[in-house]
């Protein structure tokens, strides 16, 4: 089976360095060590080496091509550093803040200068409404500059690692409805949106919006720890549902993998895999699910 995961974070020493920044000021010496001792995780090392690393983890589990999302406002440069030296393997995502004043100037030099694909945008993180005029100027930059993909977050959002460092999280999920994109979506039909873990907890009204605009699909990484919230509901339930209403051509498979040493989430990979077994899905759904779209979008 072929493999491509749509939703990696490259958690690079800027990465790091910002939260030792957030969390323990701005003269703490050794940050990126500071941090990664306190989680008890690996420090990343540069960004060349830390690029080596995840496509050694791909190699070690058959994943063909990934993209990596810069985690941070600001550290575009990290991942374009990895899709530079290894282009075939890696398609550049980067998270932008539409409320900071130098966003507009970001935002296109990470599509033409750095060579990135893709915008990702959480709104309830950053506090601004997706039909704000901030945000309608990244998409304008986004379809002048040939963006392969905008990611917008809706739904519940929890970072794990804000939690384990002890760092407060001031996000407003009212602003995580995906049913604001229908506008957006329809005003901007050559952008592909995407919407993570299947709108998480928001199902419902994301794939209302997905069914209204086709050019909105879901990926469907991490845990979707969000079913909870909805009594009886199985992950089962949700593939079962996403196929009946997009289909799996609007369907990317995806991790939400981001640190080491735990690396490459296998079991995310078996557990949606044994989903769609029990679905008993034809070989050409899987391929959809698992590498066809992902390679529609990002390009073969």
């Amino acid at each position: 089976m072929i493999i491509n995961d749509a939703h990696c974070h490259f958690f690079s020493e800027g990465f790091f360095s910002a939260l030792a920044k957030e969390r323990f000021g701005g003269s703490t010496p050794g940050p990126v060590e500071t941090i990664t001792n306190y989680l008890k995780w690996e420090a990343p090392g540069d960004r060349v080496t830390l690029a080596d690393r995840w496509v050694a983890e791909f190699d070690k589990h058959g994943v063909g091509r990934a993209a990596l999302i810069a985690s941070v406002p600001g550290d575009e440069d990290s991942v374009a550093a990895a899709v530079a030296k290894y282009p075939e393997r890696f398609i550049g995502l980067f998270m932008l803040n539409p409320k900071q004043a130098d966003a507009g100037d970001r935002c296109v030099r990470a599509l033409t200068e750095l060579g990135l694909h893709g915008i990702c945008l959480f709104p309830a993180m950053h506090r601004y409404s997706i039909d704000s005029q901030e945000a309608d100027r990244v998409f304008e930059l986004a379809a002048k500059h040939g963006a392969k993909s905008v990611f917008v977050h809706t739904g519940v959002l929890s970072v794990g690692i804000r939690k384990k460092l002890g760092l407060p999280s001031y996000f407003d999920i009212r602003l995580g409805d995906p049913l604001a994109l229908v506008p957006i979506a329809s005003a901007y039909p050559n952008l592909t949106f995407v919407i993570p873990h299947f709108a998480a907890g928001f199902m419902r009204e994301g794939f209302m919006a997905a069914d209204l605009c086709s050019n909105i699909i879901f990926d469907t990484s991490s845990s979707n720890g969000w079913i909870k919230y909805d009594p009886g509901l199985t992950l089962t339930d949700v593939f079962r549902q996403a196929l009946s209403v997009v289909g799996p051509s609007r369907m990317m498979f995806g991790t939400d993998s981001s640190f080491f040493p735990r690396g490459w989430q296998q079991s995310i990979f078996e557990q949606q895999r044994a989903v769609l077994q029990e679905l008993h899905v034809e070989d050409e759904t899987l391929h959809e699910i698992f590498a066809g779209t992902f390679e529609r979008i990002y390009g073969s």
